[in-house]
């Protein structure tokens, strides 16, 4: 796989454990984002559905990763962990340094609020807010949020701040929501099949957006999908199979987003 660099995880059948070895020593406790061997059971009464085994993975401050896998396989449970909106059965979820795995439902309410930013297929907006409004209500509960106004002219609906979402067209309303996202100031970006609602021209131009904040902003940007063309445009692939991570890949040519067609 040419311009890659291929971390592999190795399955001892007798342990039920996953080794990380990789082309460079890493230390998973210092790095940005670390999944250390988590597990997810969902329980319905007698009934235990395992959603997550065995996933281990790290992200490197400010890097733009794409977490792909088909339906089903547990990317959004992986997304619903690193966010705080679920909680893990097994194993350890590291953020900047911090075990979030140990919070209690205070804690992640608290995390939630201060130190990740959501964006969503469909984008959750408050229909009788303005777009200006709506960004300006997430910033409103943060510590050091960004100014309202400035982030909504960044992602280029500027002359767009006084329209409701009703007046806006869909890859608007998705930069509304990245908008609102970003005001808050947040550590980690964490991205739901952004580009899910989205026609294809419009999708390529949110991604663009996504790929951009990363470098200019320097934010560390997860984005989850079932397409695997969006692969090329990331620092760091991170496929999931089957409730596991299956491989973890450095890109070291990065595609333009332009260039990536599906």
């Amino acid at each position: 796989m040419k311009g890659f660099v291929l971390y592999f995880f190795k399955l001892d059948a007798a342990k039920e454990d996953f080794t990380l070895f990789s082309q460079d020593r890493m230390d998973a406790m210092s790095s940005f984002v670390s999944f250390q061997n988590v597990q997810k059971v969902y329980k319905t009464g007698e009934l235990a559905i395992q959603a997550l085994h065995d996933v281990n993975f790290v992200i490197d401050k400010g890097e733009f990763c794409v977490i792909v896998g088909a339906s089903g396989a547990g990317k959004t449970t992986i997304l619903n962990i690193l966010g705080g909106m679920d909680t893990l059965s097994g194993g350890k979820v590291f953020l900047d340094g911090q075990e979030v795995s140990s919070y209690d439902k205070k804690k992640l309410t608290t995390y939630r609020r201060y130190d990740v930013g959501f964006v969503f297929q469909f984008y959750n907006l408050v229909q009788n807010l303005t777009a200006l409004e709506n960004v300006e209500l997430a910033a409103q509960i943060c510590r050091e949020p960004l100014d309202a106004a400035t982030v909504l002219e960044q992602v280029g609906l500027k002359e767009r701040a006084g329209n409701f979402p009703a007046q806006l067209s869909g890859g608007e309303q998705q930069r509304v929501a990245i908008a609102r996202a970003l005001a808050k100031n947040p550590k980690l970006l964490l991205c739901d099949e952004p580009t899910g609602a989205l026609d294809y021209n419009t999708g390529k131009a949110v991604l663009k957006l996504l790929q951009s904040t990363c470098r200019d902003m320097g934010k560390t940007v997860i984005v989850i999908t079932h397409n695997q063309a969006l692969t090329a445009m990331a620092d760091r692939v991170i496929t999931v199979k089957s409730g596991t991570v299956v491989s973890m890949v450095k890109n070291e040519h990065i595609v333009d987003v332009a260039e990536i067609e599906w």
